[in-house]
Parts: structure tokens; sequence; C-alpha cells
């Protein structure tokens, strides 16, 4: 008789694996984590490592979806409240999601240059479709409110919030970008600022608020991450 799975047993032995993964790639660097480092800190076989995942390449993708979620938990609850107009609640999206990356620099430095490598592409375009659909929705509520209000360009929702997300993603993808050329002395820090302001100002355009409405990325984590 075949064995029942049981659905929350088996999301809670993955959450490990991937809880073990974040840890020792803090300690370790991700590519010096092996797959027989993880199994040894879980006491787990490789057979059990492969019954979740299909290589090390879709485990980071795991590690890389779970910060991803994280980020956008600490954001939900402005969604709810009443006092909050939708550039408000844009804005403190924005402040949020990056005040815990900056927060995490630990975590997300070793993980950066091997996100942006090409032989990490097709994990990287999979996080970001896996993440564009679960903030699309997130984006569209404050879209919609922001339409109702009149703050907002009068548009389909769902399909300005698209837009909206493909901006801001393509804005993390430069910035990603951005970080490691100016740390090898590629860039200087005016373009780091003048690309953070174009986007903030495409983003305004592309929504019809003012000018000064929204920015992406403030000074404090300008600082932060291009010191």
């Amino acid at each position: 008789m075949p064995r029942t799975l049981n659905p929350a047993a088996h999301a809670l032995r993955r959450d490990e694996f991937v809880d073990v993964a974040l840890r020792l790639i803090q300690t370790k660097g991700y590519e010096q984590l092996s797959i027989g480092d993880v199994l040894a800190e879980l006491g787990a076989s490789r057979g059990a490592f492969y019954h979740y995942f299909d290589s090390k390449g879709s485990l980071l993708e795991a590690v890389v979806d779970r910060i991803a979620e994280t980020a956008m938990a600490l954001a939900s609850p402005m969604l709810d409240d009443p006092s909050l107009s939708a550039v408000e609640k844009l804005q403190r999206f924005f402040q949020t999601t990056t005040r815990w990356k900056t927060e995490h620099k630990d975590l997300l430095l070793p993980l950066l240059e091997v996100w942006q490598s090409e032989d990490n592409a097709i994990v990287r375009e999979k996080v970001l479709r896996s993440s564009s659909r679960k903030t699309t929705p997130v984006i569209a509520r404050i879209v919609r409110q922001g339409i109702d209000e009149g703050q907002f360009a009068i548009a389909p929702p769902e399909q300005l919030a698209q837009v909206v997300v493909a901006l801001v993603f393509g804005f993390g993808q430069t910035n990603a970008d951005l970080y490691l050329a100016y740390h090898a002395g590629e860039v200087d820090r005016d373009t780091v600022e003048r690309t953070a302001a174009t986007y903030s100002l495409a983003l305004e355009r592309v929504l019809g608020v003012p000018p000064g409405s929204l920015t992406l990325m403030d000074a404090e984590t300008l600082r932060a991450w291009f010191a």
C-alpha cells in the first residue's frame, strides 16, 4: 500500500533544510556550502535531501524565496491600515522591505555574487517569476486604493500593478549589479544615486503622482550599501 504523504510534515521538514542552509550560508558562504554540510547538520540522508530538492541550486532557490517571503510578510500589516493613503502604503512597502534587507546584509551579501552569476541565471529567473506572482496581488491592492482615491492614473489595477512590480524588480536587479560594480571601483556614487532617482521618477510617472512622492531607495539605505 503506498505511503500517505502528510503535507504539513512534508513542509515542516523541507523548512528545516532551508533553515539550516540559511544559517550555513551566513557562516560558510554559498560556494563553500555543500549538500553534505546540510545533511550533517540535520542528521539526514542524501535520499531525504533529494526528496525535497533536486540540486544545490534548487536549495538556493528555496533560500532566496524564503528571504523574499519574510521581507514581504513584514510589509503586509500596513495594507489594512485605514489611516494610510495608497501613496503612503506604497512608500512604506518600499521602506520596510529595504530596511529588512539592510538589517540582514550579513545574510544577503554572501548570496549576492552567486545570485548574479550566469551559472544561476535559470534559478534567478524562476525565483523572480515566483516573487513577482506573490508581490503583484499586494501591489494591486494598493494600486486599486490609489485609483479609488484619485491619486493614481486610471488604469486596470492588475495590469498597472504588473508594470509597477516589473519596474521595482528591475530596479532591484540593476541595484545588485551596481553594488558589485561600485565595490569593484567601476562606477561612482553619483551613478548609483542618479539611477535610483531615475527609477523612482519612472515609477511616479507610471502611477501619475507628483515628483517626489515615492522613493525606491532613501539616503540612509544608499549610505548603508554604497559607503
